[in-house]
């Protein structure tokens, strides 16, 4: 499911107008952004959980010319499925 299909899904469901799902989901998709970039934590009950992981620096290879290389630390965007959206999923298995 794309973005474009999500708003159409929400629009159904809620039968609140595509303009309007379309303005709520990019104030909650920059509201996660802000806080995680602040390093906080975004937890939606039964949902799940997203989080920053910081990964340390260290020495790369460049695969095309085997050349070591030294890569920089990064902060990586990470998500915890919740208990309700684990058992839903393998409920559907």
């Amino acid at each position: 499911m794309n973005k474009s299909e999500l708003i159409n899904a929400l629009s159904e469901e809620t039968n609140f107008s595509k303009k309007d799902v379309s303005k709520v989901l990019a104030s909650f998709t920059r509201i996660i952004e802000r806080t995680l970039k602040k390093g906080g934590k975004v937890s939606l009950t039964g949902f799940g959980t997203y989080w920053i992981s910081k990964r340390p620096a260290r020495v790369g290879i460049n695969p095309a010319t085997k050349e070591k290389i030294n890569l920089p630390p990064i902060a990586v965007p990470r998500f915890k499925p919740g208990k309700h959206l684990k058992e839903q999923i393998r409920s559907a298995a």
